[in-house]
């Protein structure tokens, strides 16, 4: 792996050229943006809306916090269990088979960008959206790879244990455990393209 300082504009430039140089598989190039609730990848992700745009590509901007199973599942083993976090969180199936999996070569194109709204703990009413060609979908979350979710670009947000550890607030220690498994079994610096 290639290390070097930039700034955070120099990241999301660097980032939006990356994009746009990516071929889709199909018609939309799927990113997935990975990192734990203190690197902010909504933020991230938000910050290169605008910089795809200004290279001619369309945006959809969806949320893996928008593809979250029922509470009664998510929930089952409590509030503050790390393995339901990591394992019983995310609604992997409705994420490929309503978001990416129509992006597919053979695919339909048409996409879900909101599945749940674990708020109101029910679906979360969107309509349905075709995203023209070559645009790109951003699809920001934590704890995304070792999925199985296609993509043709993945970014993880890096935090080495010890940030992780004083970013993540009191009442949300409990979720460490969770990462560390993660950072184990799915070890997301090799797996994704860009860290």
């Amino acid at each position: 792996m290639r290390a070097r300082p930039l700034t955070p504009a120099a990241v999301v430039t660097e980032l939006a050229d990356r994009i746009t140089a990516v071929t889709p598989a199909h018609r939309v190039v799927r990113v997935l943006l990975d990192g734990a609730p203190p690197a902010d990848p909504a933020r991230w992700a938000q910050a290169l809306v605008d910089p795809l745009r200004v290279r001619g590509r369309a945006v959809l901007r969806a949320s893996a916090e928008d593809f979250l199973r029922p509470a009664s599942l998510r929930l089952e083993h409590g509030r503050t269990d790390a393995d339901a976090f990591l394992a019983d969180r995310l609604d992997t199936a409705a994420l490929f088979r309503e978001l990416l999996g129509p992006l597919d070569r053979g695919g339909s194109g048409r996409v879900l960008p909101r599945w749940w709204d674990a708020t109101a703990d029910r679906s979360a009413r969107a309509a349905y959206v075709t995203p023209p060609p070559g645009s790109v979908l951003i699809l920001d979350g934590t704890l995304l790879l070792g999925r199985g979710l296609p993509a043709e670009l993945v970014v993880h947000l890096h935090l080495t244990p010890a940030a992780l550890r004083r970013a993540t607030p009191a009442e949300r220690a409990w979720t460490l455990p969770a990462y560390e498994r993660y950072t184990a079994a799915v070890d997301p610096q090799h797996r994704a393209d860009v860290v």
